[in-house]
């Protein structure tokens, strides 16, 4: 009966590791890089980490914005100040996918999860209510606007519909 036992744990923990496993909207820029730039790779760089690491650099050199700034956080760019691309080239050497390299970077840099892509809100369609409080601080961010003595998300909804007049201009 035990190796019935050990079969079950095994399942269960499969199961556990599917449910935590990150999600692209989890860590979004970091899955999307990874995913990105593990299909530019031809199967012959894919089988060498030291030429993954180089053509990660080249790959960084004409990124903008987030993924900038993710290529900083792996040692990517010349300016970076640390390196954890090996964190990045022996998983993708070892075929690893996207999500599950991001969850061991994760670990290594917690930030590198924390980076998003900007949305683009439109305020005239979107029910405010519905959003998280950093899209609502962004879309006051955007404005150049605060919300002083905002706690609650009701807060921010209210401050954003009483300055909405002055930045959405009614298009005829």
């Amino acid at each position: 009966m035990k190796p019935h036992f050990g079969v079950f744990i095994f399942c269960v923990l499969s199961l556990f590791s599917d449910v935590l496993s990150l999600k692209k909207e989890d860590c979004e820029v970091c899955i999307t890089v990874v995913d990105r730039f593990s299909q530019s790779l031809t199967d012959s760089i894919k089988k060498d980490t030291k030429l993954i690491e180089a053509e990660f650099k080249k790959f960084c050199k004409n990124l903008k914005g987030k993924e900038n700034r993710f290529c900083y956080y792996l040692g990517g760019l010349e300016e970076s100040a640390t390196g954890i691309l090996g964190e990045l080239s022996r998983p993708i050497s070892w075929l690893m996918p996207p999500d599950k390299i991001c969850e061991k970077l994760k670990k290594k840099d917690s930030q590198i999860c924390d980076l998003r892509y900007d949305k683009t809100i439109d305020l005239k369609t979107v029910d405010l209510k519905k959003l998280k409080v950093r899209d609502l601080k962004k879309v006051l961010s955007d404005w150049d606007e605060t919300c002083e003595g905002c706690i609650e998300k009701t807060d921010f909804i209210k401050r954003i519909e009483e300055l909405k007049p002055k930045y959405m201009r009614n298009e005829l």
